[in-house]
C-alpha cells in the first residue's frame, strides 16, 4: 500500500508528489515536461508543487497546461514570494497564479520563505483568500522551529497545514527538532530536493551498495530510488522530487515500492549521520 500523509482537516494524500523547479525555462522542453506531469497524475501522484518565482511564472504555466484535463485529480500547490505576502500583494499574486495555472482554486498556498511582511498580516491574507474560495489550505516554506513557534501567536493549530523544507540524506538537520515540531502542530513536512541537487549525493558508494540489494518493478534499484525511499520512510513527510522527463518520473514512482531494511538504514546513518545538535535550517 502506498504511503500517505494526512492534513489537519483529514485530507489524505500520497506521500510522493512532484516538484517543478526550473520547469518552463526551456521552450523546447515544454512538451516533455507537460507529458511527464500528466504521466505522474495518471499514475497516482496527486500533489503537484510549483511557485510564482519558478521561471517568473513559466513553471506555473507548464503545470496549468499539464493538469488542465485532470484538475480534480490534482492537489495543486504554489507559493507566494515574501515580497508579495502583504494583504494587497498576496491577493494580486494569487490571482496572477490562478490565471497562469488555468484554475479557479489553489489547494495549498505557501509563503515561500520569511520576509519583511509581519507574519500576522500574511496569515490574515491567507484567511481572506480562503474565505473568497481562491485557496483551500495555506502553509509555509523554509520555516525553522522558531518560525513555526511564531505562528502559534497568530494562527490556530491546524490552520497551517504544511511546511516545505530542504530534506535529504545530505541535509538532515530538520530531524533534530523541526520534524517533531511540525507534527505536534498538525503540519505536514514537505521535503523538497529529496534526492539532492546534481549528482553529488547519488554518486555515494553506499547508495549503490544498498541499491544492489533491492529491485523495483522496473528492474534493479538505483541510487536515486534508494535516496527517495529513505525520505519516504519518514512519518508525516511528503516528498516532491522534480522529474522533467517521462523516464525520470517512472523511476521516481517505482521508488514507492521500496522498503529499506534496518541494515540499509544503519549503513546510511554511518555515512550520513543524523544531527546531534540544533543547526540553522538549510535552504537552496
Amino acid at each position: 500500500m502506498a504511503k500517505t500523509v494526512t492534513l489537519a482537516d483529514g485530507t489524505v494524500l500520497p506521500a510522493l508528489g512532484v516538484g517543478t523547479w526550473n520547469m518552463g525555462e526551456e521552450p523546447a522542453r515544454w512538451p516533455e515536461e507537460v507529458e511527464s506531469l500528466r504521466y505522474a497524475v495518471l499514475n497516482g501522484v496527486q500533489v503537484v508543487d510549483t511557485a510564482e518565482m519558478y521561471g517568473n511564472g513559466r513553471s506555473e504555466s507548464v503545470v496549468g497546461e499539464a493538469i488542465y484535463p485532470y484538475r480534480k485529480k490534482v492537489f495543486l500547490v504554489t507559493k507566494v514570494l515574501p515580497s508579495n505576502a502583504s494583504s494587497q500583494g498576496m491577493a494580486e499574486s494569487c490571482r496572477k497564479s490562478l490565471r497562469r495555472l488555468g484554475t479557479d482554486w489553489i489547494d495549498l498556498y505557501l509563503l515561500h520563505w520569511r520576509g519583511g511582511v509581519p507574519l500576522g498580516e500574511t496569515v490574515d491574507a491567507f484567511r481572506k483568500l480562503q474565505q473568497e474560495g481562491l485557496i483551500r489550505h495555506w502553509g509555509v516554506s523554509n520555516f525553522d522551529t522558531d518560525d513555526v513557534y511564531e505562528l502559534d501567536g497568530c494562527s490556530r493549530i491546524g490552520e497551517c497545514v504544511a511546511n516545505q523544507v530542504l530534506y535529504n540524506l545530505e541535509h538532515r538537520g530538520v530531524e533534530y527538532d523541526l520534524l517533531k515540531t511540525d507534527y505536534r502542530r498538525k503540519i505536514v513536512t514537505m521535503a523538497y530536493s529529496p534526492i539532492g541537487q546534481g549528482q553529488k549525493l547519488l554518486k555515494s558508494p553506499v547508495l549503490a551498495d544498498i541499491a544492489s540489494r533491492h529491485s523495483t518493478a522496473l528492474g534493479p534499484a538505483t541510487p536515486a530510488q534508494i535516496a527517495l525511499a529513505w525520505v519516504l520512510r519518514q512519518n508525516n513527510v511528503l516528498a516532491i522530487p522534480k522529474a522533467a522527463s517521462h523516464e525520470h518520473m517512472k523511476q521516481n514512482l517505482a521508488a514507492r515500492d521500496l522498503e529499506l531494511t534496518e541494515q540499509d538504514l544503519a549503513q546510511l546513518d554511518a555515512v550520513f549521520p543524523p544531527p546531534t545538535k540544533k543547526t540553522p535550517l538549510d535552504m537552496i
